[in-house]
């Protein structure tokens, strides 16, 4: 291990230094989701790109697919960045992955066309989506466990809601407005041609960030203070980490399931929405992108306010409350907005569907990171959301493929939404309160 640095200079942290923390975290959080929401975004595109384009639904569940791919390489790469993170501390971690997620991403925007090498195509594709999710399994390592452990207690929520709900509208919303932006300036045939490189290109955007921004970013006082006790004592930490990772193994199957469940909420609601909103309702693309824009600044609205929310009332009660309203609204919605002809109404049931969509998202962050202590936090944190993940992530393949037709689409997103609002229900009513935990 690194040697540490003085506890004078690491332990304490400045009131600016705590909000630098929190908001590189969201920001880290935004380029993840960023780089994934861009593939959702133009993926009716990539279905003819990179497959074979004769079957519409099966060539569009082979791009999600594709975005499955990712999240299931996903927890293998929070499992090593996370041990790396738990040993070398996360600002090392944020810094490589940050850079690999948005090489990776950019490029895809390379690659050329099924038609013009066949299925070399769709294999480069996959195998970029693989190297992708192992870096963005090491996002989740460093994000939210540096910006969580650095901010005081009473805030932890908030943050959460921040980082995980607040990062995740940001990030939307940087896809959405490259999306407008970059369709606007190259419409049509022109876009589907060629314009959607541009989309995956903007992806180095992350990779900057990591080079010029995390840099800088002060230490976890929690993993300094950790780092400095292990120093003191090194022959004991390899017993005291085997002897935790032993013990937490049920809490970290609750943890997945909460995150499967949870994020698989978002992936059906933001994840799903661009697609639906082509398909079913015809939304042209700049539309799209400015309804998608407006929904993402509406997403982290709700995210921090839900977040907040349980440093009033805890986690389980707040946590219970979201996903009764899921369980209610987010079918409903959806049925709504099959019948939605005015693009006022589209827009409105758009925002309320993501809005509802990170509910029960936005607390998953603070109540993981308050599940495991700081020795193993980052892996634990890490191999719970990103297995949890590469599960709920699966849901709009999932989707896809039980909807055998467009026209099916509002009612399969309905059932599936209200099975899995109900399972999240289940399992929060299971888990103790975990406010005020974390150490």
């Amino acid at each position: 291990m690194q040697s540490p640095p003085s506890q004078a200079a690491g332990l304490v942290l400045t009131p600016r230094q705590k909000t630098q923390a929190v908001a590189m975290s969201c920001l880290g959080w935004a380029f993840d989701l960023f780089d994934l929401f861009i593939l959702l975004y133009v993926a009716p595109i990539l279905a003819h790109v990179f497959f074979d384009s004769s079957n519409q639904m099966l060539s569009l569940a082979a791009v999600y697919g594709a975005f499955t791919v990712t999240l299931i390489m996903r927890p293998f790469g929070g499992y090593l960045f996370g041990r790396y993170s738990d040993r070398h501390g996360r600002k090392k971690t944020l810094f490589v992955a940050s850079m690999g997620v948005g090489i990776s991403t950019a490029l895809m925007g390379t690659i050329p066309t099924y038609q013009a090498i066949g299925i070399a195509a769709p294999a480069l594709f996959l195998l970029l989506r693989l190297v992708q999710g192992v870096y963005m399994g090491g996002m989740v390592a460093a994000t939210h466990t540096l910006g969580t452990e650095s901010i005081d207690p009473q805030y932890r929520g908030l943050a959460s809601g921040i980082i995980c709900g607040g990062g995740s509208g940001v990030g939307k919303l940087f896809a959405s407005l490259i999306f407008v932006v970059v369709s606007a300036l190259i419409p049509g045939p022109a876009f589907n041609a060629w314009g959607w490189r541009i989309m995956f290109f903007s992806g180095l955007a992350s990779s900057v960030l990591g080079l010029f921004v995390f840099k800088r970013l002060q230490e976890s006082p929690l993993w300094l203070a950790l780092a400095a006790k292990q120093h003191e004592q090194p022959s004991a930490r390899g017993k005291q980490i085997s002897a935790l990772r032993g013990g937490f193994v049920g809490i970290t199957f609750g943890c997945v399931l909460l995150t499967l469940t949870g994020g698989g909420l978002s992936y059906l609601t933001s994840g799903y929405l661009p697609t639906f909103l082509k398909l079913v309702n015809n939304v042209p693309h700049t539309t799209l992108g400015l309804i998608l824009s407006a929904s993402a600044v509406c997403v982290s609205l709700a995210s921090v306010l839900s977040g907040a929310l349980t440093d009033r009332i805890g986690r389980r009660r707040g946590m219970l409350l979201y996903g009764g309203v899921s369980l209610v609204s987010i079918p409903l919605l959806y049925l709504g907005l099959s019948h939605a002809h005015a693009i006022g109404a589209i827009a409105a049931y758009t925002i309320a569907l993501s809005s509802i969509g990170t509910f029960c998202y936005a607390p998953l962050v603070i109540v993981l990171n308050e599940r495991f202590p700081t020795e193993i936090r980052s892996s634990g944190t890490a191999i719970s959301w990103n297995i949890g993940f590469a599960i709920g992530g699966s849901m709009p393949t999932l989707v896809s493929l039980l909807a055998t037709e467009v026209g099916l689409l509002p009612a399969t997103l309905a059932i599936v939404s209200a099975l899995v609002s109900a399972v999240y229900v289940a399992v929060v009513l299971l888990m103790p309160e975990t406010k005020g935990a974390m150490r």
